[in-house]
């Protein structure tokens, strides 16, 4: 076996777990989602909820997949709810999130500008798991985002990159192996901690001006490590670790976004801080 193929097997591993976990999604659950009102382009928002909210999918997820859970939770709350595809490589279906981070940026730049002009809103707001809860800091540094973005959730976020529990750390000593990695899953390579993406990214800086920022943890988390690089820094943030409101919490990277209703209080919370509530373990039952 070649050396750098001993390197990638526990990195392919993680991710195929990654992917296990989420179903491709079929063309009665895609249209489920559109006609039970999310990505329903003739909601209005409401004054409770004048904002829409756009959830951002992570790496190797989609637009439906990676909502099934926190979709129809916060549309029975009174939101209207829109999700994106984004960053997809020629002939792979279903497993999207793994083009370059920053034309991924771009898309959403465009999906949110079509969810403005369909809903009226002045601004939306962004709740992303994983790559995207990192990936829309692109936008709204580089591509005029923070003008249309009221608030970002990062649910388990890659805002500082990842060292795959220090396997990342092994790529300099196998040539050719983080060039294998950029050539083929480029928003992988951009999420290796240290990448020259992350460092554009959070020079001068973790947030910009006029945008709440809140990081939704979990300790448990085994893909993007260690989980405290998930924080940010700075200005109107709020950082959370979920076992600090639910010991019992057990969730780690891929269950805190497709199902833990403790993490998806907190984002209800993060939207409407006016009317937050308590988040305990109790919560899991709402």
């Amino acid at each position: 076996m070649l050396p750098w193929k001993r390197v990638l097997r526990p990195l392919a591993a993680l991710l195929l777990t990654a992917a296990a976990v989420t179903v491709p999604a079929t063309t009665a659950q895609a249209a489920g989602a559109s006609s039970s009102g999310w990505n329903d382009y003739s909601c209005k928002p409401s004054a409770a909820h004048p904002r829409p909210v756009v959830l951002v999918h992570g790496t190797l997820g989609n637009s439906v997949d990676n909502w099934l859970g926190l979709a129809p939770y916060l549309k029975v709350r009174g939101y209207c709810v829109f999700s994106l595809d984004y960053g997809q490589l020629e002939g792979v279906p279903f497993f999207h999130g793994l083009g370059p981070v920053e034309k991924s940026a771009a898309q959403l730049r465009d999906f949110v500008d079509r969810v403005l002009a369909a809903t009226g809103a002045a601004e939306t707001d962004l709740v992303g798991h994983s790559q995207g809860g990192m990936m829309p800091r692109w936008y709204l540094r580089f591509l005029g985002g923070a003008a249309k973005v009221n608030a970002l959730v990062g649910i388990a976020p890659s805002n500082h990159g990842t060292d795959l529990n220090g396997f990342t750390h092994l790529l300099p000593y196998f040539p050719g192996a983080a060039d294998l990695l950029s050539k083929n899953t480029p928003a992988l390579a951009d999420q290796v901690a240290g990448s020259g993406f992350l460092t554009k990214l959070n020079a001068g800086g973790d947030t910009v001006p006029g945008v709440r920022y809140t990081v939704i943890a979990t300790k448990y988390d085994e893909v993007v490590t260690p989980w405290r690089s998930q924080y940010l820094s700075g200005p109107d943030v709020r950082n959370v670790l979920l076992q600090d409101l639910c010991p019992l919490d057990l969730s780690e990277h891929v269950a805190v976004g497709l199902f833990d209703r403790i993490a998806f209080h907190e984002v209800a919370n993060a939207l409407d801080p006016g009317r937050a509530t308590p988040t305990t373990c109790a919560s899991a039952f709402e």
